[in-house]
Protein backbone atom coordinates (compact mmCIF):
# COMPACT_ATOMS: atom_id res chain seq x y z
CA UNK A 1 0.00 0.00 0.00
CA UNK A 2 1.32 3.01 -1.33
CA UNK A 3 1.62 6.27 1.18
CA UNK A 4 -0.44 9.32 -0.52
CA UNK A 5 1.78 12.08 -1.00
CA UNK A 6 1.06 15.16 1.08
CA UNK A 7 1.04 18.87 -1.10
CA UNK A 8 4.05 20.57 -0.94
CA UNK A 9 3.69 24.03 1.08
CA UNK A 10 3.77 26.98 -1.11
CA UNK A 11 6.77 29.65 -1.05
CA UNK A 12 5.51 32.84 0.27
CA UNK A 13 5.35 35.52 -2.68
CA UNK A 14 8.22 37.57 -2.87
CA UNK A 15 7.83 41.22 -1.47
CA UNK A 16 7.22 42.91 -5.31
CA UNK A 17 4.41 40.70 -5.38
CA UNK A 18 2.88 41.37 -1.40
CA UNK A 19 3.30 45.22 -2.27
CA UNK A 20 1.63 45.40 -5.53
CA UNK A 21 -1.65 44.02 -4.55
CA UNK A 22 -3.55 41.38 -3.80
CA UNK A 23 -3.04 37.82 -5.70
CA UNK A 24 -4.74 35.82 -8.33
CA UNK A 25 -3.84 32.20 -8.72
CA UNK A 26 -0.46 32.74 -7.56
CA UNK A 27 0.34 35.29 -9.32
CA UNK A 28 0.10 38.95 -8.78
CA UNK A 29 1.13 42.18 -11.27
CA UNK A 30 4.23 44.25 -10.33
CA UNK A 31 2.03 47.22 -11.83
CA UNK A 32 0.35 48.85 -9.16
CA UNK A 33 -3.54 49.47 -9.67
CA UNK A 34 -4.06 53.41 -10.12
CA UNK A 35 -7.43 54.83 -10.01
CA UNK A 36 -7.94 56.45 -12.97
CA UNK A 37 -9.49 60.31 -12.69
CA UNK A 38 -10.31 63.07 -15.32
CA UNK A 39 -6.29 64.31 -15.26
CA UNK A 40 -6.29 60.76 -17.42
CA UNK A 41 -8.33 61.84 -19.58
CA UNK A 42 -7.49 65.40 -20.16
CA UNK A 43 -3.96 63.78 -20.95
CA UNK A 44 -5.31 61.48 -23.35
CA UNK A 45 -7.72 63.73 -25.17
CA UNK A 46 -4.52 66.24 -25.27
CA UNK A 47 -2.43 63.59 -26.90
CA UNK A 48 -5.00 63.21 -29.69
CA UNK A 49 -5.60 66.98 -30.54
CA UNK A 50 -2.21 67.34 -30.77
CA UNK A 51 -1.16 64.52 -32.82
CA UNK A 52 -3.37 64.44 -35.40
CA UNK A 53 -3.52 66.58 -38.91
CA UNK A 54 -6.75 68.17 -38.22
CA UNK A 55 -5.87 70.88 -35.68
CA UNK A 56 -3.00 71.79 -37.44
CA UNK A 57 -4.70 72.76 -40.77
CA UNK A 58 -7.86 74.07 -39.58
CA UNK A 59 -6.33 76.18 -36.95
CA UNK A 60 -3.86 77.29 -39.46
CA UNK A 61 -6.09 78.07 -42.41
CA UNK A 62 -8.20 79.67 -39.03
CA UNK A 63 -5.51 82.06 -38.65
CA UNK A 64 -4.37 83.24 -42.25
CA UNK A 65 -7.94 83.71 -42.71
CA UNK A 66 -8.33 86.14 -39.45
CA UNK A 67 -4.93 87.94 -40.34
CA UNK A 68 -5.06 88.11 -44.13
CA UNK A 69 -8.26 89.77 -44.53
CA UNK A 70 -8.29 91.68 -41.07
CA UNK A 71 -4.99 93.71 -42.39
CA UNK A 72 -6.20 93.25 -45.76
CA UNK A 73 -9.16 95.37 -44.85
CA UNK A 74 -7.28 97.42 -42.79
CA UNK A 75 -4.73 98.43 -45.42
CA UNK A 76 -7.36 99.07 -48.00
CA UNK A 77 -9.21 101.59 -45.22
CA UNK A 78 -6.00 102.90 -44.85
CA UNK A 79 -4.76 103.83 -48.74
CA UNK A 80 -8.00 105.00 -49.66
CA UNK A 81 -9.51 108.64 -49.17
CA UNK A 82 -12.50 107.55 -46.99
CA UNK A 83 -12.85 107.92 -43.58
CA UNK A 84 -13.59 106.40 -40.93
CA UNK A 85 -15.68 108.66 -39.08
CA UNK A 86 -14.98 107.99 -35.63
CA UNK A 87 -15.99 103.65 -36.01
CA UNK A 88 -14.01 101.69 -34.04
CA UNK A 89 -11.46 100.31 -35.95
CA UNK A 90 -11.54 96.73 -34.33
CA UNK A 91 -14.66 95.76 -36.74
CA UNK A 92 -12.59 95.00 -39.09
CA UNK A 93 -11.70 92.04 -38.04
CA UNK A 94 -15.14 91.18 -37.65
CA UNK A 95 -15.30 89.93 -41.56
CA UNK A 96 -12.18 87.37 -41.23
CA UNK A 97 -13.32 86.18 -37.79
CA UNK A 98 -16.45 84.78 -39.48
CA UNK A 99 -15.15 83.05 -42.35
CA UNK A 100 -12.29 81.80 -39.71
CA UNK A 101 -15.38 80.82 -37.78
CA UNK A 102 -16.42 77.62 -40.07
CA UNK A 103 -12.50 76.41 -39.27
CA UNK A 104 -13.45 76.13 -35.47
CA UNK A 105 -16.96 74.82 -36.45
CA UNK A 106 -14.77 71.64 -38.55
CA UNK A 107 -12.32 71.28 -35.39
CA UNK A 108 -14.85 70.94 -33.17
CA UNK A 109 -17.07 68.37 -34.82
CA UNK A 110 -14.13 66.17 -35.99
CA UNK A 111 -12.89 65.78 -32.68
CA UNK A 112 -15.84 63.69 -31.47
CA UNK A 113 -17.66 62.61 -34.70
CA UNK A 114 -14.21 61.35 -36.32
CA UNK A 115 -13.98 59.01 -33.76
CA UNK A 116 -17.35 57.10 -34.52
CA UNK A 117 -16.31 56.97 -37.97
CA UNK A 118 -12.98 55.37 -37.41
CA UNK A 119 -14.17 53.08 -34.63
CA UNK A 120 -11.48 54.76 -32.34
CA UNK A 121 -14.57 55.43 -29.74
CA UNK A 122 -14.71 52.24 -28.81
CA UNK A 123 -11.24 51.99 -27.62
CA UNK A 124 -11.56 55.80 -25.60
CA UNK A 125 -14.56 54.32 -23.80
CA UNK A 126 -13.00 50.73 -22.79
CA UNK A 127 -10.31 52.61 -21.72
CA UNK A 128 -11.98 55.46 -19.70
CA UNK A 129 -15.90 53.47 -19.02
CA UNK A 130 -17.48 56.95 -17.54
CA UNK A 131 -18.86 58.66 -20.53
CA UNK A 132 -19.51 61.61 -19.17
CA UNK A 133 -15.88 61.91 -18.04
CA UNK A 134 -14.72 61.13 -21.62
CA UNK A 135 -16.97 63.75 -22.98
CA UNK A 136 -15.88 66.90 -20.25
CA UNK A 137 -12.36 66.01 -20.79
CA UNK A 138 -12.73 66.40 -24.92
CA UNK A 139 -15.16 69.92 -24.10
CA UNK A 140 -12.28 71.05 -21.60
CA UNK A 141 -8.82 70.67 -24.22
CA UNK A 142 -10.99 71.97 -27.20
CA UNK A 143 -12.05 74.61 -25.45
CA UNK A 144 -8.45 75.91 -24.35
CA UNK A 145 -6.75 74.97 -27.64
CA UNK A 146 -9.74 77.29 -29.59
CA UNK A 147 -10.02 79.94 -26.58
CA UNK A 148 -6.26 80.85 -26.71
CA UNK A 149 -5.85 80.48 -30.69
CA UNK A 150 -8.28 82.63 -31.03
CA UNK A 151 -7.62 85.13 -28.06
CA UNK A 152 -3.66 85.44 -29.66
CA UNK A 153 -5.17 85.72 -33.32
CA UNK A 154 -7.89 88.69 -32.59
CA UNK A 155 -5.52 89.92 -30.21
CA UNK A 156 -2.79 90.56 -32.98
CA UNK A 157 -5.05 92.11 -35.75
CA UNK A 158 -6.80 94.37 -33.06
CA UNK A 159 -3.58 95.87 -32.52
CA UNK A 160 -2.55 96.09 -35.93
CA UNK A 161 -6.40 97.55 -37.43
CA UNK A 162 -5.64 100.13 -34.88
CA UNK A 163 -2.22 100.99 -35.70
CA UNK A 164 -3.14 100.91 -39.12
CA UNK A 165 -6.39 102.98 -39.04
CA UNK A 166 -5.79 105.79 -36.76
CA UNK A 167 -4.86 108.42 -39.16
CA UNK A 168 -7.83 107.62 -41.06
CA UNK A 169 -10.43 108.95 -38.55
CA UNK A 170 -11.27 106.09 -36.68
CA UNK A 171 -11.59 106.23 -33.05
CA UNK A 172 -9.57 105.38 -30.15
CA UNK A 173 -11.05 101.96 -28.83
CA UNK A 174 -12.10 102.44 -25.07
CA UNK A 175 -11.00 99.55 -22.69
CA UNK A 176 -14.39 98.18 -22.92
CA UNK A 177 -14.33 97.57 -26.76
CA UNK A 178 -10.74 96.23 -26.28
CA UNK A 179 -11.99 93.38 -23.94
CA UNK A 180 -14.81 92.92 -26.18
CA UNK A 181 -13.04 92.78 -29.56
CA UNK A 182 -10.41 90.40 -28.60
CA UNK A 183 -11.56 88.34 -25.00
CA UNK A 184 -15.13 88.69 -25.37
CA UNK A 185 -15.58 87.47 -29.08
CA UNK A 186 -12.74 84.74 -28.67
CA UNK A 187 -14.68 83.07 -26.08
CA UNK A 188 -17.83 83.25 -28.05
CA UNK A 189 -16.00 81.47 -30.61
CA UNK A 190 -14.55 78.88 -28.22
CA UNK A 191 -17.98 78.17 -27.24
CA UNK A 192 -19.45 77.91 -30.34
CA UNK A 193 -17.12 75.42 -31.55
CA UNK A 194 -17.74 73.82 -28.56
CA UNK A 195 -21.43 73.57 -29.04
CA UNK A 196 -19.73 72.18 -32.78
CA UNK A 197 -18.21 69.24 -30.76
CA UNK A 198 -21.23 68.36 -28.54
CA UNK A 199 -23.53 68.12 -31.73
CA UNK A 200 -20.33 65.79 -33.39
CA UNK A 201 -21.39 63.62 -30.21
CA UNK A 202 -25.15 63.61 -30.49
CA UNK A 203 -24.55 63.06 -34.66
CA UNK A 204 -21.92 60.69 -34.60
CA UNK A 205 -21.55 61.77 -38.31
CA UNK A 206 -18.71 64.59 -39.62
CA UNK A 207 -20.21 65.81 -42.79
CA UNK A 208 -23.50 65.67 -41.06
CA UNK A 209 -22.61 67.35 -37.78
CA UNK A 210 -20.48 70.00 -39.87
CA UNK A 211 -23.77 70.98 -42.25
CA UNK A 212 -25.89 71.27 -39.24
CA UNK A 213 -23.51 73.83 -37.48
CA UNK A 214 -22.99 75.47 -40.77
CA UNK A 215 -26.61 75.86 -41.37
CA UNK A 216 -27.10 77.13 -37.88
CA UNK A 217 -24.46 80.31 -38.55
CA UNK A 218 -25.67 81.12 -42.14
CA UNK A 219 -29.48 79.72 -42.52
CA UNK A 220 -31.25 82.20 -40.14
CA UNK A 221 -29.70 85.20 -42.05
CA UNK A 222 -30.17 84.00 -45.54
CA UNK A 223 -33.52 83.27 -44.50
CA UNK A 224 -34.58 86.69 -42.84
CA UNK A 225 -33.44 88.24 -46.28
CA UNK A 226 -36.42 86.69 -48.32
CA UNK A 227 -38.90 87.15 -46.57
CA UNK A 228 -40.96 90.01 -47.83
CA UNK A 229 -44.27 89.09 -46.37
CA UNK A 230 -45.46 92.21 -43.70
CA UNK A 231 -46.68 89.70 -41.71
CA UNK A 232 -43.40 87.86 -41.46
CA UNK A 233 -41.58 90.96 -40.09
CA UNK A 234 -41.83 89.69 -36.10
CA UNK A 235 -40.19 86.63 -37.47
CA UNK A 236 -37.83 88.32 -39.94
CA UNK A 237 -36.56 90.68 -36.80
CA UNK A 238 -35.77 88.25 -34.72
CA UNK A 239 -33.74 85.74 -37.37
CA UNK A 240 -31.63 89.33 -37.68
CA UNK A 241 -31.09 89.92 -34.34
CA UNK A 242 -30.17 86.21 -32.97
CA UNK A 243 -28.40 85.40 -35.90
CA UNK A 244 -24.53 84.41 -35.45
CA UNK A 245 -23.43 87.00 -37.59
CA UNK A 246 -25.17 89.99 -36.08
CA UNK A 247 -24.06 88.30 -32.48
CA UNK A 248 -20.77 87.94 -33.63
CA UNK A 249 -20.89 92.14 -34.58
CA UNK A 250 -22.33 93.22 -31.47
CA UNK A 251 -19.11 92.42 -29.98
CA UNK A 252 -17.08 94.80 -32.06
CA UNK A 253 -19.93 97.53 -31.26
CA UNK A 254 -21.53 96.94 -34.91
CA UNK A 255 -25.08 95.45 -34.91
CA UNK A 256 -26.60 94.45 -37.95
CA UNK A 257 -30.30 95.50 -36.58
CA UNK A 258 -31.07 98.22 -33.98
CA UNK A 259 -32.79 96.01 -31.56
CA UNK A 260 -31.62 92.71 -29.95
CA UNK A 261 -29.13 91.45 -27.93
CA UNK A 262 -26.52 93.77 -27.02
CA UNK A 263 -22.96 93.96 -24.66
CA UNK A 264 -22.45 91.21 -23.74
CA UNK A 265 -25.82 89.72 -24.48
CA UNK A 266 -24.14 86.79 -27.00
CA UNK A 267 -21.78 85.11 -24.61
CA UNK A 268 -24.64 84.73 -22.22
CA UNK A 269 -26.56 83.23 -25.04
CA UNK A 270 -23.94 80.87 -26.27
CA UNK A 271 -23.40 79.92 -23.14
CA UNK A 272 -26.85 78.87 -21.97
CA UNK A 273 -27.52 76.85 -25.25
CA UNK A 274 -23.63 75.05 -24.79
CA UNK A 275 -25.13 74.07 -21.10
CA UNK A 276 -28.26 72.34 -22.01
CA UNK A 277 -26.69 71.04 -25.39
CA UNK A 278 -24.31 69.15 -22.92
CA UNK A 279 -26.72 67.95 -20.82
CA UNK A 280 -28.72 66.08 -23.71
CA UNK A 281 -25.24 64.95 -25.01
CA UNK A 282 -24.37 63.25 -21.46
CA UNK A 283 -27.81 61.70 -21.08
CA UNK A 284 -27.43 60.18 -25.05
CA UNK A 285 -24.27 58.58 -23.83
CA UNK A 286 -25.41 56.88 -21.19
CA UNK A 287 -28.27 55.53 -23.09
CA UNK A 288 -27.03 54.95 -26.48
CA UNK A 289 -24.50 52.13 -27.66
CA UNK A 290 -20.57 52.99 -28.72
Amino acid sequence: MSTPQLPMPQAAAPEWQAAAGPSYGGYTSPIPVVRTHLGHALASEWTKIKSVRSTIWTLGVFVVLVLGIGLLAAVVVSNSSSEMNGENPLSLGFFGLLLGLMCIITLGVLTTASEYGTGMIRTTMTACPSRARVLAAKSIVFFAVAFVVTLVTTSFIAFVDASLLKDNGAKDPSAGEWLKGTLGVSLYVALLGLLSLIVGSIIRHSAGAITIMIGAVLAPLVVALFMFSQSLENVRQALFEYSIPNQLSVFYSNSLSESGPSGWDPLWIIVGVTAVAFAGAVALLEKRDV
